[in-house]
């Protein structure tokens, strides 16, 4: 019994601070991954270059910077047309849809993240997401009926103040 009523409010906190299971990045490891990028231009191969860019937008759109994301959410975008490979296609929708999601485009990130369960149904990061996503979606439906039915009771009491005095 503990053990539930430990979660229900578990549960409640969640939702006023907006915590997710994604992972944060910082500045350090995203400096890192460029500092590889430019190593890898200068000599690796083709296939070296593709995974340091891959780890870059991983940094980037897990970063708590919001130019970060948006930088890679623009990588990601420019990269997956080309991408031939259908586990990187996988993977570059996947953190893509992270992107979305830190920007606060949970309708794209939705979308993108059901391709990703399309093609792996038991991913269990995709799944995450999107439960992260969902909940997001909820939280934010919430907070609008609450807001509307504020505005609502203002409304009403205005009136309701407004008609006694005439009276």
């Amino acid at each position: 019994m503990d053990a539930k009523i430990g979660k229900f409010l578990d549960s409640i906190g969640n939702f006023f601070t907006g915590s997710d299971t994604i992972p944060w990045c910082d500045s350090d490891i995203v400096l890192g991954c460029e500092r590889e990028v430019a190593e890898a231009e200068k000599d690796s191969s083709d296939e070296r270059k593709s995974e340091c860019l891959l780890r870059l937008s991983w940094a980037l759109v897990h970063s708590k910077r919001p130019e970060d994301v948006q930088r890679g959410i623009a990588m990601l975008e420019g990269s997956l047309p080309s991408t031939s490979d259908p586990l990187q296609t996988r993977e570059k929708m996947y953190l893509l849809a992270v992107g979305y999601y830190r920007s606060g485009d949970y309708t794209r990130s939705r979308h993108l993240v059901d391709r990703c369960l399309e093609i792996a149904p038991d991913w269990r990061q995709a799944i995450t997401l999107k439960k992260s996503i969902e909940d997001h979606i909820k939280k934010d439906g919430v907070i609008g009926i609450g807001i509307a039915a504020t505005a609502v009771g203002l409304v009403a009491g205005g009136l309701a103040a407004a008609l006694s005095r005439k009276k």
